[in-house]
């Protein structure tokens, strides 16, 4: 009777793990967001791409990517010649 018990119990543990909707690392949220923003300017020349930044995220900004590395800026001004 009590191993039938048990069984029983890791059957339905292994029903609600395979039917389970849940999806991991939370895939449904914004992929990138900015938390602290550079002040300073960052040459049109050196810069090879800029994203918004999602708009789940909690403050606004886009993600400059540049050869030194990614910075965050509130915004971005690019002249058109």
């Amino acid at each position: 009777m009590k191993m039938s018990c048990v069984c029983l119990v890791l059957g339905l543990v292994l029903l609600m793990t395979v039917s389970s909707d849940a999806e991991p690392h939370g895939t449904g949220g914004p992929y990138q967001c900015c938390f602290e923003f550079v002040h300073f300017k960052i040459p049109e020349k050196n810069i090879i791409q800029v994203v918004k930044t999602h708009s789940n995220c909690p403050k606004p900004g886009y993600v400059v990517t540049t050869l030194r590395g990614q910075f965050c800026k509130e915004e971005v001004v690019l002249k058109k010649n």
